[in-house]
């Protein structure tokens, strides 16, 4: 089993491969980081003598002071090669740099020299090394204003706020979920390599990305719709836009009962995407669920009894409770790497329809267990 620690495990990237690894119990055991620890010796050296891999995360890449971020990252990547020489660790250290590299800006210097100076270490140690030079990242829980224009879009939109374009230019975007996998490669690899630069994954102008996100807005969040959704980064785009909206107050929708002596008519869901429908009875005091998914857009809609259904983001302890009862029927749609589960709170049995964005498939389920 290899020991994997990642500096920046509380940031962007760090909390989704922290989250990815430990989908791998038998594989990977998580080595905890704390921020403080550059700053304690005795802790950093603990940490560093611990892991069979380090993935060096850490960085800053916002401030008004350009030369702050310049020596905070150098700072970073010095004290970590230190302890590296004060425990004689062998870890397969793997660095992210990004192509700002190839810019005249004090952060792209800083993480290639960044770079630069832990392939000299490996050089001189015997170590290993892989310094991975990243494009723009997206996905969700990336903080607005900071990580990349997509989370301040998709922010601003959710959150009915007028994003602006600074400059409309090409962006070469690769999603977290795709970053992380071409890291968890670089972990299992007894390869070192001083400059993989990552391929990006999609390329669209600003406004393109813009004009997508306002799609998202109108169809999904202003009115309950599925859009179109036509290709693998659209369905990271939505998933991306879904995690920014305000799920506590958004949720439960509920749905426009249509009434005559016949009885109700309810449309359930409208979408301009494929997948698969189902429908359940539960019998009451019995859960369902208790897992999450990373990619698949899901909707559970209740229609006769009484539920409950509860969310919970990995990695966070706050739980989220929805009461849904089929006389006002109403739907939750659960945000990736969110575990959710839906119980019977009622006297009679529960119908619910649950539809999601994708056939059900064994050998790829995306389909992890864990109780809300």
């Amino acid at each position: 089993m290899l020991k994997v620690g990642i500096t920046g495990q509380a940031g962007f990237v760090g909390k989704h491969l922290y989250n990815t690894l430990g989908l791998y119990p038998e594989e990977f055991e998580r080595i905890d980081f704390k921020k403080d620890f550059f700053e304690d010796e005795i802790k950093l050296n603990e940490f560093v003598s611990g892991c069979d891999a380090i993935v060096h995360l850490a960085a800053l890449n916002r401030h008004n002071d350009p030369g702050v971020i310049y020596d905070t990252n150098l700072k970073l990547v010095m004290n970590l090669i230190a302890s590296l020489k004060k425990t004689g660790s062998q870890a397969h250290v793997i660095f992210s740099s990004s192509t700002q590299e190839e810019k005249d800006n004090l952060y792209g210097k800083s993480k290639k020299e960044g770079r630069e100076l832990l392939a000299d270490w490996a050089r001189k140690s015997g170590g290993k090394f892989t310094g991975m030079v990243i494009p723009n990242v997206f996905g969700p829980f990336g903080h607005p204003n900071y990580n990349s224009v997509v989370a301040t879009f998709c922010y601003r939109l959710s959150h009915n706020e007028t994003p602006v374009i600074e400059i409309d230019g090409n962006m070469k975007l690769i999603y977290v979920g795709e970053l992380v996998e071409a890291i968890l490669k670089e972990i299992r690899s007894e390869q070192s390599n001083d400059a993989i630069h990552v391929p990006h994954t999609a390329e669209y102008k600003v406004s393109e990305i813009l004009r997508l996100l306002e799609k998202y807005k109108n169809e999904y969040q202003d009115n309950g719709m599925i859009p179109a959704l036509n290709n693998r980064f659209e369905i990271n785009l939505f998933n991306t836009f879904r995690c920014y909206m305000d799920i506590e107050s958004y949720f439960p929708r509920k749905f426009k009962q249509n009434i005559d002596p016949r009885g109700a008519f309810v449309e359930v869901i409208r979408l301009n995407v494929g997948g698969q429908v189902s429908f359940s009875t539960t019998v009451p005091d019995i859960t369902r669920g208790n897992h999450f998914h990373t990619r698949k857009i899901e909707r559970f809609a209740v229609i006769k009894g009484k539920a409950l259904i509860q969310l919970r983001e990995i990695g966070t302890d706050k739980v989220l409770d929805f009461y849904l009862d089929g006389k006002a029927p109403a739907y939750v749609d659960m945000p990736v790497w969110f575990t959710h589960n839906i119980k019977n709170i009622g006297e009679g049995d529960l119908y619910t329809i649950f539809w999601i964005n994708e056939f059900f498939n064994p050998e790829d389920a995306d389909t992890f267990f864990e109780n809300v």
